[in-house]
């Protein structure tokens, strides 16, 4: 039994790189974390640093999309490796249901979560906010449209976020920091706003004591006349 289990390994082990590549890239999607526990070679692949593996699933899966241009200075930096070209055009047509796909989108969604992860002390709202209105208004876009597009990503980045103390501990944050005034477009939008006190009204309503409880409904009380019946009752 292990001398065939060894044989198929080994005919595996055979096929060309460039072959294996087109089928795992055509196995979909949704299969590739399964398939890269099967064979560490295969895992290999999906690394940052495999652009032919990236670089041939962008061509099968976005072959009508090209690079973004680079215009003087881009507010938001954009990594410059196919996998995460792959991962911002798969964001923007998954989660915001872009036809086609805009690249930008899913840079700009992948700056901000990064932003705000827990091993780095992520800058003020307003910054991080200003900073995504600046990006899209370098691409062309009007104050209008960037404000809309800004809020989206908040909006997509807020509803993604993992249910955990620093998640918690984060909207806290964002959601007291909306006292800052701005002027339009770089004030978080209000539908931001509401949503931040909305998930931790529901979502995280377990996780407040007694004080933190009543600081953030005097908070939410101050912005928002009337609130929601489902915010109240600790």
């Amino acid at each position: 039994m292990e001398k065939n289990k060894n044989s198929r390994d080994e005919g595996i082990g055979k096929v060309p790189e460039d072959v294996v590549i087109e089928i795992l890239v055509r196995g979909g999607i949704r299969e590739w974390e399964q398939i890269s526990c099967v064979k560490k070679q295969w895992a290999s692949l999906f690394r940052c640093d495999c652009e032919c593996f990236w670089q041939a699933a962008l061509s099968f899966y976005y072959p009508h999309q090209l690079p973004l241009p680079p215009p003087p200075t881009w507010p938001v930096p954009l990594p410059n490796n196919s996998k995460r070209r792959f991962i911002a055009l798969y964001i923007s047509q998954h989660i915001f249901a872009s036809d086609p796909p805009h690249e930008i989108l899913g840079h700009t969604y992948l700056f901000l979560k990064d932003q705000l992860q827990p091993s780095i002390m992520p800058p003020h709202s307003g910054i991080l906010h200003g900073t995504i209105i600046d990006q899209f208004i370098a691409c062309g876009k009007s104050r209008d449209v960037a404000h809309e597009l800004a809020s989206r990503i908040w909006l997509a980045v807020v509803d993604n976020l993992d249910q955990n103390h620093h998640s918690f501990s984060l909207l806290k944050r964002l959601a007291h920091e909306g006292d800052v005034f701005l002027p339009y477009p770089y004030t978080r939008s209000v539908k931001v706003q509401w949503r931040l006190f909305e998930k931790l009204f529901t979502d995280f309503r377990d996780c407040f004591n007694h004080v933190d409880y009543y600081d953030m409904l005097g908070c939410a009380k101050s912005r928002f006349h009337p609130i929601p019946s489902a915010w109240l009752g600790y």
